[in-house]
């Protein structure tokens, strides 16, 4: 009989009789001394056999007791911390918590085959890597996502923050670690504001204090102001996935489009008309900015906008350049308050570009108001 036998023989007899406590010890001692200690190539299979073995031990003492002697050590056997990660959670804690032996498709299997603890777990390891992070970003609790927002080591992309937001957006620890993160992508600060707008009007209480049909108006009011806003700050190469999550959100109307327009967020009103019409950005740039009246037409018809509505951005344009060359920093009344004049005295101006400069003059008197109530707040400030 070779030695390696022998070895796990008489250790078999000794744990049969050997108590919680000396087994617990021994497993420790065994679990680091084939971690530590040079041994022949057939004592060393002893011991991984007889660690195997202990895995079946009925003492959580003694299956705890090897988890932390081997939890740490990237020599560790793989089966032994495979087996570990699916005992009871004090046990399993250690190894899921520290082993660097799991592979990322190790991690994310335990994600998805495990309890919520086994997630939480996951998700607060010194390091957690862009696929892990987005396993527990689809399928995480509240829980889950609170340690993975917290967890400095964790790496996530913006497809996973973009989940996050969209599934447990409406819970406001989540939304509040995730606005405060230094480079938060603009599409998923816009899911963020519609959680607010969307918690804001089911608010009973609000309802009450100004009742539900103006609290539709001022939450909508308040929403297109933002996002127009969040449009105004993103960065260029962002652009694009703004704009199509607005597009599929049902955001890109004519009316937000020509706040944008009027607002001077010609990046993003730019960006805008290139997804809407699927004509080259620079093709596209080049006409808004110096494109004869008949092309600019043309391009906005392109991206879906009926004649009628069309005019009216092809004088919005005109008017912006003019503007852009003088003083932008009243851009949206100025360029809003001659369109009005323009198409209100004409004698027979369409209904629908009427009514979008409506919906223009609207903007224009609540952003006004906004500068009046930042003006009032800075004085106060001053005068402090």
């Amino acid at each position: 009989m070779s030695r390696r036998y022998v070895i796990i023989e008489a250790f078999l007899r000794w744990a049969e009789t050997a108590k919680a406590e000396g087994r617990a010890r021994a497993a420790n001692a065994l679990g680091r001394a084939y971690l530590q200690s040079v041994m022949p190539q057939e004592e060393r299979a002893a011991a991984e056999m007889a660690m195997t073995y202990m895995l079946d031990d009925p003492s959580p003492r003694v299956r705890l007791s090897l988890a932390e002697a081997v939890a740490r050590s990237p020599d560790a056997p793989r089966n032994v911390i495979l087996s570990l990660a699916e005992d009871q959670p004090e046990i399993a804690g250690q190894v899921i918590l520290f082993s660097p032996v799991f592979t990322d498709a190790d991690l994310v299997d335990l994600a998805l085959r495990g309890s919520n603890v086994t997630r939480v777990l996951i998700a607060s390891r010194g390091r957690v890597s862009r696929s892990v992070s987005a396993a527990l970003a689809e399928i995480g609790g509240e829980t889950e996502i609170l340690c993975l927002l917290e967890n400095d080591g964790a790496s996530l992309s913006r497809a996973s923050l973009k989940r996050i937001a969209e599934r447990l957006g409406d819970h406001a620890d989540i939304r509040g670690l995730l606005l405060d993160r230094d480079v938060l992508p603009s599409d998923v600060r816009h899911l963020l504001m519609r959680h607010v707008s969307e918690a804001l009007a089911g608010s009973s209480l609000i309802q009450a204090t100004i009742g539900a049909g103006r609290l539709q108006h001022l939450t909508r009011e308040a929403s297109e102001a933002a996002t127009v806003s969040i449009a105004g700050t993103v960065q260029h190469e962002d652009i694009p996935d703004l704009v199509e999550h607005l597009r599929q959100s049902g955001w890109l109307t004519p009316a937000f489009l020509m706040h944008a327009l009027c607002s001077g967020k010609v990046d993003f009103f730019a960006g805008a008309i290139t997804n809407l019409s699927a004509c080259d950005e620079r093709r596209v740039r080049s006409i808004l900015s110096t494109g004869r009246v008949y092309a600019v037409r043309a391009l906005y018809e392109s991206a879906g906008l009926s004649r009628d509505i069309s005019l009216v951005f092809v004088e919005a344009t005109l008017i912006w350049r003019e503007a852009s060359r003088t003083n932008g920093g009243t851009m949206l009344e100025n360029v809003s308050a001659r369109l009005m004049r323009k198409f209100r005295l004409a004698e027979q101006s369409p209904i629908a570009a009427l009514q979008l400069l409506d919906m223009v003059e609207k903007l224009a008197n609540a952003e006004r108001r906004q500068t009046a109530r930042t003006f009032a707040a800075l004085a106060a400030l001053a005068a402090a």
